[in-house]
């Protein structure tokens, strides 16, 4: 067999080093604002600050306690209302949802306070509520998200995930890392947990402790990706290859035929 070479960080060109660099930086950042707005989307449904399982149970299975409403405006719209009249919308949630109150009661709140970003025209994919029908729906019992809406997102999901950490894996391939078997590790496992981690948006609609794999699924790709960034980002600029390595202008020696497969 073949021996395989392997150029490493420090004897790629100059302009390549700083290509890596820059594309590592903006995925470092574009995946700082995705946990960041994971937090805001998800964080305090359950009625705490913190972003917990039952956060994310709410989320994909619904709240069999609560209304949308409800759990909007105690989660992630908890800040889009003052006090005093997010007690007029429970104290009228709570007294079952009386449809012959939203004109004089809710829909002056909600033209003050929501309309700017629940408006078809502003953003068709969030709920309208323009008209008393959308009120209505958000006033009914929350069921999660739709399956509809989970396709919608998983597909975009699925495909830019995907297309970050080949990026990301591809320039983490010139990284100098023993043992070998985890430097594949750090490569295969952000796509493995991508599986599980969609797979548990539906699946959590049947049983709710499917939320934690969410959970799990997204703390080791978080991990794999802060290894991989780490790890590429020293080695481009600090990073020194063992001297045999060096010798060999940045290629391998000759490999066993079960250390070429890395």
């Amino acid at each position: 067999m073949n021996s395989t070479q392997i150029i490493y960080f420090r004897h790629l060109p100059m302009s390549v080093r700083v290509l890596f660099t820059m594309v590592l930086l903006t995925f470092g950042l574009a995946y700082v604002m995705a946990t960041i707005q994971v937090w805001e989307s998800h964080a305090g449904k359950d009625g705490d600050p913190m972003l917990s399982g039952k956060d994310l149970m709410i989320a994909y299975r619904g709240n069999p306690e609560g209304t949308k409403l409800e759990t909007a405006l105690r989660g992630p719209m908890s800040d889009m209302l003052p006090a005093n009249k997010k007690k007029i919308v429970f104290d009228w949630l709570h007294d079952g949802a009386k449809p012959e109150l939203i004109a004089s009661t809710i829909q002056p709140i909600i033209n003050e306070h929501c309309i700017a970003c629940h408006s078809p025209e502003v953003n068709p994919h969030l709920p309208n509520l323009t008209t008393v029908e959308g009120i209505q729906a958000v006033a009914a019992q929350d069921t999660g998200m739709t399956i509809a809406t989970l396709v919608r997102v998983s597909h975009i999901h699925l495909f830019s995930i995907t297309f970050i950490f080949f990026i990301v894996g591809y320039i983490f391939t010139h990284a100098y890392v023993r043992p070998l078997w985890l430097k594949c590790v750090l490569i295969a496992a952000p796509f493995a947990v991508l599986i599980t981690d969609v797979a548990s948006w539906y699946l959590t609609k049947v049983w709710a402790g499917f939320a934690w794999v969410v959970i799990a699924s997204g703390g080791v790709m978080g991990i794999s990706f802060a290894a991989m960034w780490l790890i590429s980002m020293w080695q481009l600029w600090f990073g020194h290859v063992p001297e045999a390595v060096a010798e060999n202008e940045g290629r391998l020696p000759k490999l066993s035929v079960s250390e070429s497969h890395g």
